[in-house]
């Protein structure tokens, strides 16, 4: 066989067709897996395996093997991510492992809490509600955005920090703009500031290479479910030993007065929270095993793959939209996003996450499915891709076409 002229063109090592690997609907262009990704069949079949064996003999599963269990797909995952074990915690999502350190420290008034206006706005929300609580002050560095350089995002954010700066929250990649941000750099200039530094890497795991001892972000929170293809409530918590102390599980439960000596109170009190469904967790090491399979190189050719196709897509968008690319290649991982005409109008709806119609009417009319983020406010917005094993170029062109039928509608019913 042929060597792929590309990454993009790496076909899936499974003789199986993408449809037959995950089970979105393939009426559907589904270009939107940073939101909510589908999992593979393979790993909703383990899961479900494991919602049986629980049922059968729950006090076994939850009393006897759920410990032993948890343990495995904490080893498996701090394989991959580039930790000790024993600093990881699993949590359902990055939000949770967000608020679950906010909560656990203390702060003052005069205090100042430091974050970029690209975070994510859920996490940016329990940045708030701290601040509220404890008279902290929110400081919000500014990001350009189109940006030339990385280089632009570690100059506002450390020339944003105080004497007063208790903690920083930063993005790993932004959710809205797509952005790889140097977070490295950064954490390094705030250990030397002696300001710790939180980082939302909600979707950074199997995005782009993570080696977490190396970076040395104090707290640091990922999602299993995004870009791992981990089944949905997959998340984790990571924080550096000397921290450990201070940091207590959303829910206080069993573990709060345990006499067990065995480990640390860090890993018994995460360990349990209550009675739940952990089943999504547990698929970890089998969402990190099996996708290494699906093509040659496992992992690190996933990730190059997947990059490839979203800057592939990102300059078919840009040539249709007739812009120029809003931030450098290096920070690009498999998420791009691309400033769109302003909204005419915002239609309501139910949702807390998407108000424009401009989404609506993609997945109607064109059967397409990506999301039209309004920022930074309303009428401002922005389209943006993702890229996954399951897409590819075509669906970024036909994305393009749609886009310029759109555009087209929108100027005629603007002269009207």
């Amino acid at each position: 066989m042929a060597e792929p002229k590309s990454p993009i063109d790496a076909p899936l090592r499974t003789p199986a067709t993408p449809s037959d690997i995950w089970p979105l609907d393939p009426a559907v262009v589904f270009v939107n897996h940073g939101s909510f990704g589908s999992c593979p069949q393979v790993v909703l079949d383990h899961q479900t395996e494991f919602r049986q064996r629980l049922e059968q003999q729950p006090i076994t599963f939850f009393v006897r093997e759920l410990e032993g269990l948890l343990d495995e797909a904490i080893t498996a995952l701090a394989r991959f991510i580039g930790v000790d074990p024993a600093d990881l915690a699993l949590v359902p999502n990055a939000t949770t492992g967000v608020n679950t350190v906010l909560r656990s420290l203390e702060f003052k008034p005069g205090d100042e809490l430091l974050v970029t206006d690209h975070e994510y706005n859920a996490c940016r929300n329990a940045l708030n509600f701290v601040a509220e609580r404890t008279g902290a002050r929110v400081v919000v560095a500014h990001l350009s955005f189109p940006l030339k350089s990385p280089e632009e995002v570690v100059d506002a954010v450390v020339g944003a920090a105080t004497s007063r700066t208790k903690l920083l929250l930063i993005d790993h990649v932004t959710s809205q703009t797509g952005m790889v941000l140097p977070a490295a750099e950064i954490v390094r200039r705030f250990a030397y500031l002696g300001i710790d530094t939180l980082v939302d890497g909600a979707h950074a795991p199997g995005m782009i290479p993570l080696d977490l001892n190396s970076l040395g972000a104090v707290y640091y929170t990922g999602n299993c479910h995004k870009w791992i293809c981990a089944p949905k409530g997959a998340g984790f918590l990571h924080v550096r030993r000397d921290r450990q102390q201070l940091i207590r599980p959303l829910v206080i439960s069993h573990g709060a007065n345990s006499p067990r000596m065995d480990r640390s109170r860090f890993r018994i009190e995460f360990g349990w929270m209550g009675t739940s469904d952990p089943s999504a967790v547990l698929c970890i090491p089998k969402a990190l095993e099996y996708l290494a399979t699906l093509i040659q190189g496992g992992w690190p050719a996933i990730m190059r793959r997947n990059r490839e196709l979203a800057l592939a897509g990102r300059a078919v968008l840009c040539q249709a939209l007739g812009i120029e690319k809003p931030c450098p290649d290096e920070m690009i991982g498999s998420l791009a996003s691309l400033p769109i005409p302003d909204a005419l109008s915002l239609s309501p709806t139910k949702s807390p996450l998407y108000l424009d119609p401009w989404q609506d009417e993609l997945l109607a009319q064109y059967r397409i499915e990506v999301p039209i983020i309004p920022w930074p406010a309303p009428p401002k917005r922005l389209l943006r891709i993702s890229a996954q094993l399951y897409n590819s170029l075509p669906q970024y062109e036909l994305l393009a076409s749609a886009m310029n039928a759109l555009m087209a509608d929108r100027d005629i019913a603007s002269c009207r």
